[in-house]
């Protein structure tokens, strides 16, 4: 068997084992029928086309043959860098860090981290548009998750609010 398409067979990997996954996970919740779903219905059905998909994918990509093999490239580092520390930073800032005793920031202040953060994983940084972003994704998120929804989480840091 030779691979005739390196990017295309990996990518199918990937996305066969992350449904192997999602499908091995959802079991342990009640996965119910179509029409009475339980929590584990969704996962387990995205787990299963996923699965196929990636199946289907590296299939393809032993079969068909592509000009020039579509060999992979060199890792993205700095981005892969930049993504991982924005969602630690998200997540840091908006639960707080008991162990070394930072307080929530709330979830204002972790999407203006996320997302300054986040863009500095791009060729070309610029401030004005990456603010204003950052506060359209902040109201967007605080009409979602507080007003829409009345999730219970801090929105401004401890030390504004009380």
């Amino acid at each position: 068997m030779k691979i005739k398409s390196q990017k295309d067979f990996f990518a199918g990997l990937m996305f066969l084992a992350v449904g192997i996954a999602f499908a091995w996970g959802a079991v342990t919740y009640s996965v119910g029928e179509g029409a009475r779903m339980g929590p584990g219905y969704f996962p387990l059905m995205l787990g299963i086309v996923m699965s196929i998909l990636g199946a289907v994918l590296a299939l393809k990509a032993t079969i068909v043959e592509t000009e020039g093999g579509d060999k992979i490239g060199k890792w993205a580092w700095k981005p892969l860098a930049f993504i991982i520390l924005a969602n630690l930073a998200f997540g840091v800032l908006l639960g707080g860090l008991p162990s070394i005793g930072l307080p929530p920031m709330g979830l204002i202040v972790g999407i203006y981290a996320l997302t300054i953060i986040a863009s500095l994983a791009g060729e070309k940084f610029k401030l004005t548009p990456t603010l204003i972003l950052a506060t359209v994704l902040a109201i967007g998120s605080y009409v979602a998750f507080i007003w829409a929804l009345k999730l219970q989480m801090a929105v401004w840091p401890t030390f504004i609010t009380g």
